[in-house]
């Protein structure tokens, strides 16, 4: 039996990440305000109709500045104050205020790289990196297990995760698909692993690639899978230090 650590949202994709204790979560649903929005780049056919692949947004991947970025955001007025280590800090609506989002984020793309655009959302979709509401599971301890592998301590961010889960064995989640996992009065079935991207090799304090993570995966799991996609099958409030269990 393990628990929550950390509960994360990250409520423009892959521009900024907010901590929070708790959170109500809904069946068939993603953490509230994750992934609401999105940066649409200038090379972009996303639409604002339907889910899109990340490839139609700005993100870490290509851009690793992005990964510093942090957020406080309001869910009462909809707006997001944006910080970056070089940058001032921003506040913004994202419903009304994506072109100056826009033009905030174009010193962290690089100039070979498409430019922010404008910021949509999709109504009832989440734009997660997955086709179905997911919310993103992982563990602290397989997190130790890479980090000792790299030689250093690698921050829980590089990974942009939901829930953070402490108290279970290295790569234990690994035997977790197919089954459910009951987090509190949370039901989460856990559908597949995420195969992770470049984004992740970067330091989220300085935005500078700095450790081969994928590499790192390969080398200790024979792939670059870190993390697991769930699908809440019976909501209710999730907080830190809830018990974690998985069920028959």
């Amino acid at each position: 039996m393990g628990r929550v650590a950390e509960i994360w949202r990250h409520p423009i994709k892959a521009v900024g990440r907010e901590a929070l204790e708790q959170v109500s979560l809904s069946e068939g649903a993603c953490v509230p305000w994750d992934r609401h929005w999105a940066v649409r780049h200038d090379a972009s056919k996303a639409s604002t109709t339907e889910w899109s692949r990340c490839g139609g947004f700005n993100r870490g991947a290509s851009s690793p500045q992005l990964m510093a970025v942090t957020c406080v955001f309001d869910d009462s007025t909809e707006t997001i104050e944006l910080a970056h280590p070089k940058k001032p800090r921003l506040v913004a609506n994202p419903n009304t205020d994506g072109a100056q989002i826009a033009e905030w984020l174009t010193e962290l793309i690089p100039s070979h790289r498409p430019q922010p655009h404008d910021v949509i959302s999709v109504p009832g979709t989440a734009l997660t990196d997955s086709a179905f509401p997911s919310i993103s599971i992982l563990s602290l301890s397989s997190l130790k297990a890479l980090s000792q592998r790299a030689g250093l301590d690698l921050d829980p961010a590089r990974f942009r995760g939901n829930i953070w889960l402490e108290g279970f064995e290295a790569w234990q989640e690994e035997e977790w698909v197919g089954r459910t996992l009951r987090l509190g009065q949370v039901d989460l079935e856990i559908r597949e692993p995420i195969e992770r991207c470049l984004a992740t090799s970067t330091s989220p304090i300085t935005g500078e690639r700095d450790v081969q993570t994928l590499e790192l995966l390969e080398d200790a799991r024979g792939r670059r899978e870190f993390g697991l996609y769930g699908v809440v099958t019976k909501g209710g409030l999730l907080r830190q230090g809830d018990l974690v269990n998985t069920l028959p």
